[in-house]
């Protein structure tokens, strides 16, 4: 069974939770963006976690399908249509037979990751079905989708049966995922950091300025990082630096001063300064920055990090745990 793109919209990417181990080939972890909202959308759609959904960018995103399937999605303000019902971000809904799902461009926010019961069945390359739209491999021919593209699903490990006795008489599920995690886009965005290796040969000024004046996002942005403007953040220790490895997350400060927030796609080593880190229960925040946002930043502990992200963690499995007592 198939689904079919009828628009594929701006920017729009089969993607999983990335490729991992091949960082010391060069080759960079990639999936979605915000990995935790295609966790969360894959839970609600009946899959497990590393199962691939499709992340688009800025909507306009149209689909027909061949089977009845369970969809759902997490990410920005976007509007959300199966057929002629408004699917709300967090709920999973059923799309029939022959029907259209429609993504419509988001009031707020930049991307959204979608996942479909079953999960899109391509062949995995080191591991992933991700697309690496710099390498040009994996997902479907290693590109973007393209209207007409016809994309094979895997069969769905919710069965029909339990599908129906999980929606009652709607099509549309009442219950859903916390508000946090389904809808990541904000006005004001806020990232907390950690201090990075780096930290100390920049200026006191410089520090300053990074957790307390605002930055925005340039149009020198993509999937690989966004490049911040606002005020310079001056080295004290002018001295070159050996390449070390860098991840999504890494705010790195070329001679310029000026920040780049690395994203999934971010190269495996860089040779800038590593001012700071963005913690990453805030990188779902970070996969929502688009062109011409503002972003602010603020420091925290490396303490507080941990037990951010072990919280989340304990919390998801609970969702898991009570999305599997709904279904049984």
């Amino acid at each position: 069974m198939n689904v079919f793109v009828r628009s594929a919209g701006f920017l729009t990417s089969v993607q999983d939770l990335g490729r991992a181990g091949y960082r010391q080939s060069g080759i960079s972890v990639g999936g979605a963006l915000d990995s935790h909202a295609m966790r969360v959308a894959n839970a609600l759609a009946g899959n497990e976690d590393s199962a691939a959904g499709l992340e688009a960018t800025l909507g306009s995103l149209r689909l027909r399908f061949d089977d009845q399937r369970v969809v759902a999605w997490c990410g920005g303000a976007f509007a959300v249509r199966l057929g002629d019902e408004n699917l709300p971000p967090g709920h999973a809904g059923l799309i029939a037979k022959d029907e259209e799902l429609v993504m419509a461009a988001p009031k707020a926010g930049a991307r959204a990751w979608l996942a479909i019961s079953g999960g899109i069945d391509l062949p995995p390359v080191l591991g992933s079905r991700s697309t690496d739209l710099r390498g040009d491999f994996g997902g479907h021919e290693g590109r973007a989708l393209r209207d007409g593209d016809a994309l094979p699903l895997g069969e769905p490990s919710v069965l029909p049966a339990r599908v129906a006795k999980m929606f009652g008489d709607r099509r549309i599920a009442e219950w859903t995922a916390p508000s946090a995690w389904v809808t990541t886009a904000a006005r004001d965005r806020f990232l907390r950091i950690v201090q990075g290796p780096d930290w100390t040969r920049f200026t006191p000024e410089a520090q300053t300025s990074l957790v307390g004046a605002p930055f925005t996002v340039t149009l020198d942005s993509d999937r690989m990082g966004a490049r911040l403007d606002g005020p310079s953040l001056p080295r004290q220790d002018p001295s070159d630096l050996l390449s070390e490895a860098v991840g999504p997350g890494t705010l790195q400060v070329p001679p310029n001063g000026k920040p780049i927030l690395l994203l999934g796609d971010c190269q495996t080593i860089g040779g800038y300064p590593k001012i700071a880190h963005v913690i990453t229960v805030d990188l779902p925040i970070a996969a929502q920055l688009w062109p011409g946002g503002l972003v602010r930043f603020y420091d925290v502990s490396l303490a507080v990090a941990q037990q951010l992200l072990r919280e989340r963690e304990e919390d998801f499995t609970r969702f898991r745990i009570g999305l599997s007592l709904q279904a049984s």
